[in-house]
Parts: C-alpha cells; structure tokens; sequence
C-alpha cells in the first residue's frame, strides 16, 4: 500500500525524497537530517519507540533547508536567519520566493555564461 502525502514519513524515506545519499554505497543518508534537527528549532518530528515521524510541515521546512543549503549555497546560519524570519510562511507565499530566488540565481548564471562568450 502507498503512503499518501499527508502520511507520517520515516527519517529514510525523507533522506530518499530529499535525495540524501552516502557516496559510497548510495545507501540514504539519515545523519544530515538528524544534524538539521539539532540546528533548526522548526523541525520537530515526532518520536514514538525512538523512531522518527516527520508529517507534511517538517517535510516542507526540509526540502526549504536543503534548497537554501544546497542549490543556493547558503551557511546553515544564512538559514537560520532565514527561517527566524517573522514573515516565514511554510506554504504558497514563502514557494514564492523561493521559486524567484532559484530563478534570479539561474539568469545571473546565465548572463554571466553570456559575458563570457562575448568576450571570446
């Protein structure tokens, strides 16, 4: 049976949506979720018999970390910063801007791309 989006996920299965892999072995990497946990207050799992259960909110501050974390290359204080925003919205507003950040990040790459073409 498949789980449904608004199911409890196990700390695995959130290190695969998230694409947490360990190098050598492609096994999911679960201890950068558990070190996230430590650093941001927002993620709050619930615990039952010393298993992790993380529900839709937790699974959208995760993929928020890891976006701010990995494809803007931001500090885990730049983050925490971000997150202790008082106009942190978890849903559509806060997609948003991140949505334009990634864009505006890709055409200044682009440009950039473009300059150097011209010059050659």
């Amino acid at each position: 049976m498949k789980k449904t989006d608004n199911s409890y996920k196990t700390i695995g299965e959130v290190a695969e949506i998230l694409n947490l892999s360990k190098s050598r072995n492609s096994k999911n990497s679960t201890h950068t979720i558990r070190f996230w946990e430590k650093e941001f207050k927002q993620i709050k799992p619930k615990i039952i018999n010393k298993r992790r259960y993380y529900d839709k909110k937790n699974l959208n501050i995760l993929k928020k970390i890891h976006f701010l974390l990995k494809n803007q290359g931001m500090t885990v204080s730049g983050v925490k910063k971000y997150l202790n925003n008082e106009n942190f919205d978890i849903d559509g507003k806060e997609n948003r801007i991140i949505n334009h950040t990634n864009l505006k990040f890709r055409l200044n790459k682009i440009n950039n791309l473009i300059k150097e073409i011209k010059e050659n």
